[in-house]
Order: C-alpha cells, then structure tokens, then sequence
C-alpha cells in the first residue's frame, strides 16, 4: 500500500508540469461565476488537471493490486466518473462558459455508472444488500432496491465533491483524507487488501495534486478530478458496507452540499439568503477569511470526521467479533 501511493504521489508530481504546459498551450482555461468577483482573477487557469490525477491512481494501481472485483468496482467508479466529468469540462470549455452538460445527460451518465457498480458489488464482488446501522447491532436489507441506494450515493458524492471544489486544495485535501479513512478501513478488515492499494493509490494522487493545486493553483483539477474523487469515494463506500457511515466520512461534503439546500429552500420559501453565498466556502471568502484560512480549518474538520468515522467502523468491528 505505501509503494502503491508513493508511486502515485510520484507519479503525479513529475507527470503534472509538462502536462499543465500542454492544458496551457491548448488555452483549457477555468471559467468563474461572474458573482465570485474575488476569484476572477483566476479565470484562465488551466483546467481538467482531474486526468492527471485519474492517471496517477490507474497506474500503479493496474501493477500492484490482483485486480479483484471490488477494487476492479472502485477502479471503474473512478474512471467512469471522471469521464462524465471530462465530458462536462470540456463541453465548457468549447462553449466558452461555466455551464457544461445538461443536468439530464449527467444523470443517465450516473445512473449507468450506479448499474455498473451494482452487478459488480452483487455478483462478482458478492457485497451484501444489507447495509449496517453502525455502530448500532442493527442491518437494514434493501434487496432488490439495493441499486437505487448505490445511484444515491454515486449522485450524491460526486455532486458533494463537485461543491467543494471551488477554493485552491480545498477538494484535493479533503478527499485525500477521506481515502486516508478507507486506508485504515481496508487494512482493519480481512480480505480487502486490494481496496487498500485502490484507496493508497488515490490519496497518493491527490497530496501529489495538492503541489501544483495549493493557493495560488496553478491547475484545477475541474469536473473531471471532482468526479472521479468523488466516484472512488462512493466506489469504496458501497464495497465495505459504509454507504451510511460515509454521513460521517465525508462530513465536510455533507456540510458542503446542506449550505447549498438551506440556501436555495430559504430564498424560495422566505425570499432571504442564510449565507451570503453557497456553497458555504465561498460565505467565509466574502467574510474576509483567507483562502488558507478556509482550507485549512475545513481540513481540520474533514480529518475529525475520517477520524470518528474510522472509530465507528473499528468499534463496530471488535463488537462483532473480527
């Protein structure tokens, strides 16, 4: 597991300037929101960074691991996620605006990847539809709506990751934590040595990104990158069982995408804004707050979550015997 991410971390690092020259040449330039007048200056920056980071984690990961169906299920979450979101970057680049894909487009894309990771999970992976109520002694057994569970939690994380991306290493170090969780998930839990290397694989590729996408970024990693991240999140959630504890995992894109639903049902309902904008980083950035500021305390907050996450799993682990 630690050569399979500091392979991708390496990888990731001495791969990444030449081809942030190569987005440059090509002028694959980030387009802002005209109301996020305090990034405008970074309009321009080149975008899609997210292939380096998908390339990273594919790599080593193809070398490494047996390349059994549950990783194989993640590997395929990454790489389908982070086509769609490929596709969305550069549907936004072509048209020169920060719009991309039809909502409807991206939800056929998410469904079809949700039905690829239920057949895998079901009949090759043999993961159960029964999801734990940890760390309560208590399973709810979805069965055969088992696949409408998995389309939520692809649509929902990869949405939640896509919000958060919008402040320089904000998603990179947030989701490089959560993986860093799914690290010590797979190693505390027999016969998910494969899930190790896939989640070492992809926090490697992330803290390599963080070099290059740290303030002031010198690439975004766009939809492709957030979608992917958040692709291999949902992968590894469905294949351990923690699609719920995932609530706690990934805290910090919880709170994320709440700010964006109080928002939007205050102004529609009272016709009054909670916060000056969402999603809630963007609050702190027009209350003044450094972007280092804001990265690093939400930072903070990711890893008391993976933490108390990783708590959970653990204590409902020795409960059950394991």
């Amino acid at each position: 597991m630690l050569i399979a991410a500091s392979a991708s971390l390496l990888l990731c690092l001495f791969s990444s300037p030449k081809f942030v020259e190569f987005l440059r040449s090509r002028s694959f330039g980030q387009h802002i929101r005209e109301e996020l007048t305090q990034h405008l200056e970074k309009a321009g920056t080149p975008t899609m960074g997210g292939i380096i980071v998908v390339l990273s984690f594919a790599v080593p990961y193809l070398c490494l691991s047996t390349r059994d169906p549950a990783s194989l299920g993640v590997f395929g979450a990454v790489l389908a996620c982070g086509f769609l979101g490929f596709c969305d970057d550069y549907a936004k680049i072509s048209k020169r605006r920060s719009l991309g894909l039809r909502a409807r487009t991206k939800m056929a894309g998410m469904i079809a990847i949700s039905v690829m990771l239920w057949l895998i999970a079901t009949r090759w992976a043999h993961v159960s539809t029964s999801v734990s109520l940890r760390p309560f002694n208590a399973h709810i057994d979805f069965g055969p709506s088992y696949i409408v569970l998995i389309y939520i939690v692809v649509a929902a994380t990869t949405n939640a990751v896509n919000l958060t991306d919008g402040i320089d290493g904000l998603a990179g170090g947030c989701c490089a934590i959560a993986y860093l969780t799914y690290i010590g998930i797979a190693f505390i839990t027999p016969g998910d040595h494969n899930l190790e290397i896939a989640s070492g694989c992809m926090c490697g590729a992330c803290i390599g990104f963080l070099w290059f996408n740290s303030f002031p970024a010198t690439v975004f990693m766009g939809d492709t990158g957030s979608l992917a991240l958040g692709g291999g999140i949902a992968g590894l959630a469905i294949m351990t069982g923690t699609e719920l504890l995932l609530i706690l995992i990934g805290g910090i894109f919880v709170i994320e995408t709440l700010s964006v639903i109080i928002q939007v049902f205050s102004f529609r309902r009272f016709g009054r804004r909670v916060f000056k904008i969402a999603p809630i980083h963007h609050h702190f950035v027009m209350e003044a707050w450094t972007e280092t500021q804001i990265v690093v305390r939400f930072w903070t907050v990711a890893a008391v979550c993976g933490a108390a996450g990783f708590t959970l799993y653990q204590f409902s682990l020795h409960r059950h015997g394991h």
